[in-house]
């Protein structure tokens, strides 16, 4: 999951950084408002983690102009403990939750995971499409029955895929997932075919049907047929 964490603050930036890696998120981080706008209107996240109070500009600027761009990224709301107008605020203006600073890091995962399966997967502890389980909670994937081994970005696109059935996802869209903005360095998407072929042979190692369409020109698809 690709998360957008917008803090000023140097050493509680880092911290969460590193913590949210560890945890198997995709993060890239804003130290200002300017940086965080640029973002936001350049790339797609799952969750943006915002700090109202910025250097150069309000952390609600920012969660409006989300809104406005119809963004589909889950916010979640760090907020002092003294500035309950400006959470108000935040949640009136479509935020998803808030943490009081200080928080403990296993609290702040635990809402993110939360956010994130109420705007993906409405909130489902499990996601079943045909013959696959995934249990999000402990990053597992299951194939009738037989726990499924992917890697970290394999696991990734699976759950990208699983959150857009029927859809059909461009490569630049699925490389930018799986790699926030050091997409912009690649020079092709060969990666992504690489991670497709492997994900398929390992469903259908463990009996799924090929239900990961190509749409040669376009992009790919998860089918339900």
């Amino acid at each position: 999951m690709k998360i957008l964490l917008v803090e000023d603050e140097a050493a509680l930036r880092t911290a969460l950084l590193s913590s949210l890696k560890q945890a198997g998120y995709l993060v890239e981080a804003a130290a200002d408002f300017a940086q965080a706008h640029e973002k936001i209107k350049l790339y797609q996240y799952d969750c943006v983690l915002l700090d109202l109070t910025l250097p150069d500009g309000s952390g609600l600027d920012l969660l409006r102009a989300l809104k406005a761009d119809g963004s589909p990224a889950g916010v979640l709301i760090i907020t002092a403990r003294d500035a309950l107008d400006d959470k108000i605020a935040g949640l009136d203006l479509g935020a998803d939750d808030y943490l009081i600073k200080p928080f403990h890091l296993s609290e702040l995962n635990a809402r993110l995971r939360a956010i994130i399966r109420r705007r993906q997967f409405q909130g489902q502890q499990q996601i079943t499409f045909r013959d696959l389980l995934v249990l999000p909670e402990l990053a597992e994937v299951h194939v009738r029955g037989e726990h499924l081994t992917l890697t970290r970005k394999e696991y990734d696109l699976l759950l990208y895929l699983l959150a857009n059935p029927g859809r059909i996802l461009t490569k630049e869209a699925i490389a930018e997932h799986l790699c926030g903005d050091a997409v912009d360095a690649a020079d092709s998407f060969d990666f992504i075919y690489t991670h497709l072929k492997n994900l398929r042979k390992k469903l259908q190692e463990k009996g799924a049907d090929n239900y990961i369409r190509t749409m040669y020109g376009v992009g790919y698809k998860l089918s339900h047929e």
